[in-house]
């Protein structure tokens, strides 16, 4: 058994050890293929079902609008209809009458193999794909004449794959109901041409005044190139851009072999300007809202570039008050209320809601005569001038350093640091130590330039961006106004300063409704950008810049108005080559704001050898367009003051003080000005110009019979080295200063006997003074007098060789009562005038009845009077000796 067991056993390993067959590899590449063709079909069946659920939303095919354009509605701010963009001129041109040059040259640009595919270039597609997942989604379109028909027919421009998943589907539709010559033929007619128009025969009578079939090689490839983005490829508007486009164009036909390299050449190297239809023949603009349309047409283009606002059927609430609006257009093409020089005088203007950014109205220039055309509010790039000081240079002062609007500034002679040019006044003048209030308000230029330089570039240009600009640099004279900006842009930056130093970047459109419903929010984020103390500070100095200083033709009398001046100034090679007088400017700007509206006006001319004449008028035009704009759009609607934050404290200071000190107890009240601080960085120090000093005390006034004197005594505690000013009056008369002193002592000589001596001691030192202290005494009077007859006090009463004039000489003391009627002067021995009672000392002359003559240049003005004169010595003062 055992032996039976093992070997079964050893069959058993050695049937195991046999080696086993193989399995066939035919099973598992059919297993293989199986799994392929089973996640195929549920590929294919995912993928169908996916296309299928994004297809079906895809609108149905409309044989109307594959005809026409779809036009743009534009509402203004209160959501009423403004205008519609793109019902504009269409010339529809029939597939029979397209020229084979046109129509190559918009395959060769377009779709070289548009009647090659069923409405998709595959290959085309693949080279797209390729882009798109190496350089990102939407990086490079592969779309088709066909599908470009679907898209500008139907569908909006998001780069989506449910959006191309709808487009193919459809351009799938319209290859199996259209021919190829039909599509073509809508294509052409669609497409936008700038110029508020549509198809390529309207396009070609508006810049070339041609037909078609009129039409020379250089001038289809440019009108082919321009649907890729028509407005900047606008010939009148771009001429240099257009002609690269148009040359890619040449040399894609070249390329396609639609044209010979030759041909190519020769159509490269001609102007696009000498074949466009002249300046004056072109269409004339007449809306009211086209400068504003045309901000709107370029923010959406630089916002979306991929919507077609002229054919997309876009719903776009854009932020226009139409009443502004009309109002900016009227004011710049009429005389009504401006008196323009001439025709050419140009102006811009840009009026913004002070809080949102969003602009209210649009000046693009007087007398435009062609639609979008130049607009001298956003295209224009000019120096600012002094405009730009609150924002180069107090602005980032106020910001960075907290200066008060009370900081002290030299205006005296003065370089750049980093030139060592000498700066100038506008006047040529220096003023001295000023205030920044002062400094600003007057436009000093070399204050504004210390500034900056106190500041630093890096400060101050971080400041500069921060309100919308986009400098690499600033040089001290940017302080000046020297930048490049446009209206936009200053209006941008000084609604900061008004919106409590929030920053909106101005826009004009606010949302989009695309007409499948979607919507996009165009509304630019808001940003704080400098300090509340900043703001309200610069507010605050540019209002007296507009009631005291500079601005004055645009103050609106009952608004709070903030605002600046600005001119800019020819060279000295510019002078003498153009024949420029003194005083005249190439530039002359306002920008302002209330708590409301924020308005920025350029005034000039395109050329600038073309000057704004120095005539007390025409360099004020600005100001006098922003006050009649500000007062226009301000009616009826309440405006508040600029509201002091509460990081800013109110400062009484002393006028003058450099530095700035706080006006004392005792400073003169036209002596303080009001003026704000940075919270806790006010001047901590107090003024003591006008500081009073103790006023002496025990102050004795004593009449000695014998010596024929009065003796003043007085006592002094207070500050040492002091002098003391002592003064009298006579029975109340007139205050005479008797001597300054060192002295606590004074005797009087030789008092007027009967009168009534009153003395005054006041402490002095510097510019300090004490209250004064006071004293009186009567003098006895004499106990014999001499009488005078009646008859004898005018002996010469009746002479008549010198009527009026009795002169009389005597020693000692006299009392005597004189009626005399006369007119005369006095003199400084005692000359008197008029009726009444006199009691005289000494020498003097006396003047009687009569009529009596007189110089005013000695005497004073005539007149008859009562009452006594003084004499003018009380009497001789002797400085006693102090106890």
């Amino acid at each position: 058994m055992a032996e039976q067991y093992k070997s079964r056993e050893e069959r058993r390993k050695q049937q195991t050890s046999k080696p086993k067959k193989k399995k066939s590899s035919k099973g598992i590449f059919k297993r293989i293929f199986l799994i392929l063709v089973a996640l195929g079909i549920i590929g294919m069946i995912a993928g169908a079902a996916t296309f299928a659920f994004m297809v079906k939303d895809a609108p149905e095919l409309d044989p109307a609008l594959l005809k026409d354009p779809i036009p743009s509605v534009l509402l203004d701010k209160n959501g009423d209809e403004l205008t519609k963009v793109g019902a504009g001129k269409l010339d529809y041109v029939d597939y029979e009458d397209i020229p084979e040059l046109v129509e190559n040259a918009f395959l060769a640009t377009e779709d070289v193999r548009f009647y090659e595919h069923n409405g998709m270039d595959l290959i085309r597609l693949g080279g797209a794909v390729i882009a798109n997942v190496t350089r990102g989604f939407g990086s490079e379109g592969a779309s088709t004449i066909t599908q470009q028909v679907v898209k500008n027919s139907f569908l909006n421009n998001e780069k989506t794959i449910s959006r191309k998943a709808q487009e193919a589907w459809l351009s799938f539709q319209l290859e199996r109901k259209y021919t190829k010559q039909e599509i073509f033929e809508m294509y052409v007619n669609k497409i936008f041409m700038s110029e508020n128009s549509h198809g390529v025969l309207t396009a070609s009578r508006i810049y070339f005044g041609k037909e078609l079939d009129e039409l020379e090689l250089h001038e289809a490839a440019l009108l082919a190139g321009m649907p890729q983005s028509p407005n900047n490829y606008n010939p009148f508007n771009h001429p240099e851009q257009a002609e690269k486009r148009r040359n890619i164009v040449l040399s894609l036909m070249n390329q396609h072999g639609f044209i010979s390299e030759s041909e190519m050449k020769e159509a490269q190297a001609k102007s696009v300007t000498d074949s466009l239809v002249a300046e004056a023949e072109r269409e004339k603009d007449d809306s009211p809202y086209d400068s504003f349309v045309d901000v709107v047409i370029d923010e959406v283009s630089a916002k979306y570039p991929d919507l077609d606002i002229f054919s997309d059927g876009l719903i776009i609430h854009t932020t226009v008050d139409k009443k502004a609006q009309k109002h900016v257009t009227k004011l710049l093409n009429s005389d009504e209320v401006i008196q323009y020089p001439d025709d050419e005088f140009q102006a811009g203007i840009t009026l913004l809601d002070s809080n949102s950014g969003e602009i209210r109205a649009i000046g693009g220039g007087r007398n435009q005569e062609v639609k979008r055309g130049f607009n001298y509010a956003t295209d224009l790039k000019r120096q600012a001038g002094s405009t730009f000081k609150p924002i180069a240079a107090y602005g980032p002062a106020v910001d960075s350093l907290k200066w008060g609007t009370y900081h002290t500034l030299v205006d005296e002679p003065h370089t750049y640091k980093d030139g060592g040019q000498n700066i100038n006044n506008w006047n040529k003048q220096f003023s001295g130590p000023m205030t920044m209030r002062q400094a600003l308000a007057q436009s000093k230029n070399i204050p504004a330039v210390k500034a900056r330089q106190e500041v630093g570039e890096e400060d101050a240009l971080k400041f500069v961006n921060n309100l919308g600009f986009n400098l690499e640099n600033l040089y001290e004279s940017a302080a000046l106004g020297t930048p490049e900006v446009s209206p936009m842009q200053m209006a941008g930056a000084y609604s900061a300063f008004a919106n409590e130093g929030y920053y909106t970047e101005p826009h004009s459109v606010t949302e989009i409704e695309m007409r499948d419903g979607t919507k996009i929010d165009l509304t630019p984020e808001t940003e704080a950008v400098m300090n509340d103390y900043t703001a309200f500070m610069i507010s605050d100095m540019l209002k007296t810049a507009v009631t005291s200083g500079t601005g004055t033709m645009a103050n609106v009398p009952g608004l709070p108005v903030a605002g600046k001046t600005g001119t800019t100034n020819y060279t000295g090679e510019e002078k003498a080559k153009h024949g420029i007088p003194d005083g005249a400017v190439p530039d002359a700007w306002f920008a302002g704001y209330t708590t409301n509206y924020t308005a920025a006006i350029w005034t000039g001319y395109e050329d600038r050898k073309n000057y704004v004449a120095a005539n007390n008028y025409d360099q004020k035009i600005a100001q006098l367009l922003f006050k009649d704009l500000m007062q226009t759009v301000s009616e009826g609607t309440d405006t508040a003051d600029f509201k002091m934050p509460n990081s800013v404290e109110k400062v009484a200071i002393e006028r003058g003080s450099n530095p700035a000190k706080l006006a004392s107890d005792y400073t003169p009240s036209d002596q303080v000005i009001t003026e704000y601080a940075v919270k806790g960085n006010a001047p901590s120090q107090v003024s003591e110009k006008y500081d009073k000093l103790d006023a002496p005390s025990g102050l004795s006034a004593k009449y000695d019979e014998e010596s024929k004197q009065i003796s003043l005594s007085w006592d002094y505690s207070g500050e040492e080295n002091v002098q003391f000013v002592v003064t009298a009056s006579i029975n109340d008369g007139g205050e005479q200063e008797l001597t300054t002193t060192g002295e606590k002592s004074l005797t009087v000589d030789n008092p007027e006997p009967g009168a009534t001596y009153s003395f005054k001691v006041k402490a002095v030192k510097d510019d300090m003074a004490s209250d004064p202290a006071t004293a009186s005494v009567s003098i006895p009077g004499n106990e014999e007098e001499e009488e005078i007859p009646e008859d004898e006090e005018n002996p010469d009463e009746e002479k008549e060789e010198n009527p009026g004039d009795n002169e009389g000489e005597g020693n000692g003391n006299e009392t005597g009562n004189e009626n005399g009627n006369g007119n005369g002067n006095g003199n400084e021995n005692g000359n008197d005038n008029g009726n009444g009672n006199e009691t005289g000392n000494g020498n003097g002359n006396e003047t009687g009845n009569g009529n009596g003559e007189e110089n005013p240049d000695e005497g004073g003005a005539p007149g008859e009077g009562e009452g006594e004169t003084p004499p003018e010595n009380p009497g001789e003062t002797n400085p006693g000796n102090s106890e």
